[in-house]
């Protein structure tokens, strides 16, 4: 005779709790005790009680899921933000979907914005239509954020990030800095370019030679080609680069002509992706604690979609991660 399908009434008599508990656990565990849930969580070990995600979904009419939307996939800045989010909506029982806005877009974007789609949104993409996303399903903005749009925003400060890495050129003695800048009207391009306007102003030198980026790789080696056709003497000394991956591309066109970094040309990155620390020389950048920002985008997401309409803002420190390709500046131009 088989046995019966344990049920949640089980996991509440193993674990002395109610039952009204055990389902707090399962849904909302950010509301109970660690200790509680350690009891309720060591019972539905010991009973092998499965949740059954499509009932619970069908009684309180929901999807079960919720949709990252990201403006680029293939950028491996995502990758830990979007592991960060898994690891938090996971346990609470909800499915990750991801959408690239740059391969979608228009009403089909939108659609993920229905209650019949998802459950919640977090939103990576700075770009969308405020409009589009409001009063639909719970939202949450992580990275980037959309002005207009009422909503609990995960973010780092991007000006001070920028002020940091420029202050650490400085501090090797570099007085010509150029900056190679994000997309036109990025909120993160405006506010990285901000702070490094500000630093130079600070220490009293010029304002940033500013060569044009669009945070992927080949904006970067064409800024490496645009920094070569500067006369040698006007070159900037130091480069500092508004994404990692702008800055990858950057040394490797500057490289295959010859130019030694940081001997020639000290380069400095931002956001920390996994590669830089191998490149030759390593990326000195700065840190983005990627994984948190998922983490703390998804508990927010959850909290809204318990009932908390708050729409505050997380603000994450950010880390100035000093390695080989910045130096102190050259004696003589290359």
């Amino acid at each position: 005779m088989e046995h019966q399908r344990p049920k949640i009434v089980d996991v509440a008599r193993l674990a002395g709790v109610s039952t009204a508990t055990v389902s707090r656990v399962l849904s909302n565990p950010q509301v109970v005790s660690a200790e509680t849930r350690r009891l309720v969580e060591e019972a539905i070990r010991q009973t092998g009680y499965r949740l059954n995600l499509a009932a619970r979904n069908l009684r309180h009419r929901r999807t079960g899921g919720v949709v990252a939307l990201v403006p680029n996939l293939s950028n491996p800045f995502f990758s830990q933000i979007l592991a960060g989010i898994a690891s938090v909506l996971a346990p609470a029982g909800y499915n990750l979907l991801v959408a690239d806005t740059r391969a979608e877009g228009g009403e089909s974007l939108l659609a993920y914005a229905e209650p019949s789609r998802a459950d919640g949104l977090i939103v990576l993409d700075g770009s969308l239509p405020a409009e589009g996303l409001s009063r639909r399903v719970p939202v949450v903005l992580a990275c980037e954020w959309i002005p207009g749009l009422a909503a609990p925003r995960v973010k780092i400060d991007n000006r001070q990030g920028a002020v940091m890495a420029v202050e650490h050129l400085i501090e090797l003695g570099h007085t010509r800095i150029a900056h190679v800048a994000g997309p036109p009207g990025n909120v993160l391009s405006e506010a990285r370019l901000a702070g490094t306007e500000q630093a130079l102003a600070a220490h009293g030198l010029p304002a940033p030679r500013v060569f044009p980026g669009d945070f992927t790789l080949e904006s970067g080696r064409r800024a490496g080609a645009e920094w070569l056709a500067v006369p040698r003497a006007e070159r900037p000394t130091a480069v500092f680069l508004a994404s990692d991956a702008m800055a990858c591309g950057f040394i490797g066109e500057v490289q295959h002509h010859g130019i030694t970094v940081p001997r020639d040309v000290s380069v400095m990155g931002f956001d920390d992706i996994e590669l830089v620390a191998h490149m030759t020389p390593p990326l000195s950048t700065i840190r983005q604690p990627r994984e948190a920002i998922g983490r703390h985008a998804a508990q927010r997401l959850l909290d809204r979609i318990a009932g908390d309409d708050r729409a505050d803002d997380t603000v994450l420190p950010v880390e100035l991660v000093r390695r080989g390709s910045t130096g102190i500046v050259a004696e003589t131009p290359v």
